[in-house]
């Protein structure tokens, strides 16, 4: 016959008694560490590093200052007819301008043709600085009191809720504001404007709604995924198309590329698109500055 079993006795855990001995030595090593590690008079590798870092510093500003008074030193002197001001690039500009370029605009031509490669460096560097910010502030992964959710109910309690009075403002304003900055960046080759001034316009207009609607309703149309696509797609065009066109301006061999009626709106051939894709991208970097510094996301 089996035997019952016995039951098993329930044992209570001691309750913890602290070693006031142990306690005392970790407190005695910490406070040594702690003295150790913050006693900066008597540390020699912080002192050495300090001592470089001074004279770092001081090699590095006495380099810049040689440097840049030895380029002075080239300057042309003032009233000399060798000076830039009256050298044949800005003459080139003035004068075959409108021919090479079919831009009324001779600064829209000028940025978006002879220097072209320079203006795309520059829309690349605002997509750049926009994905280090987003790198830097952004709280999509963050878990506890600055998680993205948390970050979002705590800028959701400073958002307008019921401002009647900004809001109907912002619903005439901001359809006004951004068919402006259309209109600059359309008309940009042919009056004074272009994709970085329209692009600012428009996204001026963004924020305005941004401030009068809140991220619930701003971002129906325009996320995170929306600023990607749209300065990928931009910088992508850019790209390709003045890559073409250089390569075909260095094999002497004609771009194809219509320059159109001088004063059309559908003239100038690339610098139309070219100042869309500056548009577009200078609009979406402003909107994603004010959002991630805002609540670190879209």
């Amino acid at each position: 016959m089996n035997k019952p079993k016995e039951k098993e006795s329930l044992v209570l855990p001691r309750e913890y008694q602290p070693d006031e001995q142990k306690n005392r030595r970790y407190q005695k090593e910490h406070e040594q560490i702690f003295h150790k590690v913050n006693d900066t008079e008597h540390n020699g590798h912080y002192l050495f590093f300090k001592r470089f870092y001074k004279a770092a510093a001081l090699v590095c500003c006495l380099t810049l200052i040689l440097i840049l008074l030895m380029e002075v030193s080239y300057l042309p002197p003032v009233g000399s007819p060798e000076n830039p001001v009256n050298n044949e690039v800005s003459a080139k500009y003035i004068e075959d301008g409108l021919q090479d370029t079919g831009a009324v605009n001779i600064v829209t031509g000028m940025i978006l043709d002879y220097r072209a490669f320079d203006t795309f460096g520059e829309s690349n560097v605002l997509f750049i600085a926009t994905c280090t910010v987003l790198i830097l502030l952004r709280n999509d992964k963050k878990k506890g009191k600055d998680s993205a959710r948390v970050q979002e109910k705590l800028d959701s309690f400073y958002e307008p809720k019921h401002d009647a009075i900004l809001q109907a403002v912002s619903a005439v304003l901001v359809p006004i504001i951004v068919i402006f900055g259309i209109y600059v960046i359309l008309n940009g080759h042919l009056s004074p404007g272009g994709g970085f001034s329209g692009g600012a316009i428009i996204g001026a207009g963004l924020i305005l709604y941004l401030n009068a609607f809140g991220f619930e309703k701003t971002e129906k149309f325009f996320t995170e995924k929306t600023y990607k696509w749209v300065s990928f797609c931009s910088l992508t065009f850019y790209c390709l198309a003045k890559s073409y066109s250089f390569y075909t301006g260095a094999h002497h061999l004609e771009s194809g590329i219509p320059l159109g009626t001088p004063g059309a709106i559908l003239s100038s051939g690339l610098i139309l698109p070219l100042n869309i894709c500056v548009g577009l991208v200078v609009a979406c970097t402003m909107y994603a500055f004010f959002a991630l510094f805002r609540k670190g996301g879209f």
